[in-house]
C-alpha cells in the first residue's frame, strides 16, 4: 500500500535517449493512480531558471566566438539555475511529500561539464554543498542509447538546442560518463532505451513500484 512520502526521481542520459519521453510517461502513470507528483526539468523548471536557460542557449548560437561564455561562466549559470530550481520548486514539493520527477539533475553537470569540458569537479562540488541542501535523488534512471537510435531521434526533432548539435564523439564520452557514475551507486539503474516499445516504460514503473509500493 502506497504511503505518501517525499520521493525524488531523476532521469539522466544523452540527447536522443528518450529520458524526457520516459519521465513524462512515468508522471502520467502516477497521475492516473492519483499519486501526487510533479514533472520538472533542468536546465529550467521555474521562470527564473528558464530565463537563465535561454541566456545560455543564446550564447551558444552567438556568431562572435570571442564573446562566448568561458566554461566556468557557463557552469556557474547552470548552477544558478539549479539553485533557483531547488529553492522554488523541488524542495517545496518534497516538503509537501510529493514525488518529484526531474529530467536531468547533478549527474548531467558532472558528465557534460566535468568529463566533457574538463571543468574542475571540486569547483562544482563546493557549490553543490551549498545549494543542494542535502537533497539527492532516491532513484536515478540512466538511459543508454545506440548511436543509430540517437541520430534518428534527433533528426526528427522540430526544434533543437545547443546540445542536439554536438559531435557523436561528445555524446559517446558523455554516455560513458553517465554509466561510470551509475555503476558506483545502488539506487542507479542503467537501462537500454534504443528500442521504441513499451517494455522500458513497464521496467521503469516496476522499479519505482519496488520503492513506493504502489497498488
Amino acid at each position: 500500500m502506497y504511503k505518501k512520502k517525499p520521493f525524488f526521481i531523476v532521469f539522466e542520459g544523452v540527447e536522443g535517449c528518450g529520458k524526457s519521453f520516459q519521465s513524462k510517461k512515468l508522471y502520467q502513470v502516477l497521475k492516473k493512480k492519483n499519486i501526487h507528483s510533479i514533472l520538472t526539468r533542468e536546465r529550467g523548471g521555474t521562470k527564473s531558471s528558464e530565463l537563465i536557460r535561454n541566456l545560455i542557449l543564446r550564447d551558444y548560437f552567438s556568431k562572435d566566438n570571442k564573446e562566448k561564455f568561458n566554461k566556468y561562466t557557463d557552469t556557474l549559470l547552470y548552477l544558478a539555475a539549479r539553485n533557483e530550481h531547488i529553492i522554488n520548486k523541488i524542495k517545496p514539493a518534497l516538503l509537501k511529500k510529493k514525488i518529484v520527477i526531474c529530467d536531468r539533475f547533478i549527474d548531467s553537470t558532472i558528465a557534460y561539464q566535468v568529463y566533457g569540458k574538463k571543468v574542475d569537479k571540486n569547483f562544482i562540488d563546493t557549490i553543490h554543498k551549498k545549494i543542494l541542501q542535502g537533497i539527492k535523488p532516491n532513484i536515478v534512471f540512466v538511459l543508454t542509447v545506440s548511436k543509430k537510435s540517437s541520430r534518428m531521434r534527433l533528426k526528427k526533432r522540430k526544434t533543437k538546442n545547443r546540445y542536439d548539435n554536438f559531435a557523436q564523439s561528445f555524446y559517446t564520452k558523455a554516455q560513458n560518463s553517465f554509466i561510470k557514475i551509475a555503476k558506483k551507486r545502488k539506487n542507479y539503474f542503467i537501462l537500454n532505451a534504443s528500442s521504441n516499445d513499451n517494455a522500458l516504460e513497464t521496467k521503469i514503473f516496476n522499479i519505482t513500484n519496488k520503492y513506493l509500493n504502489i497498488k
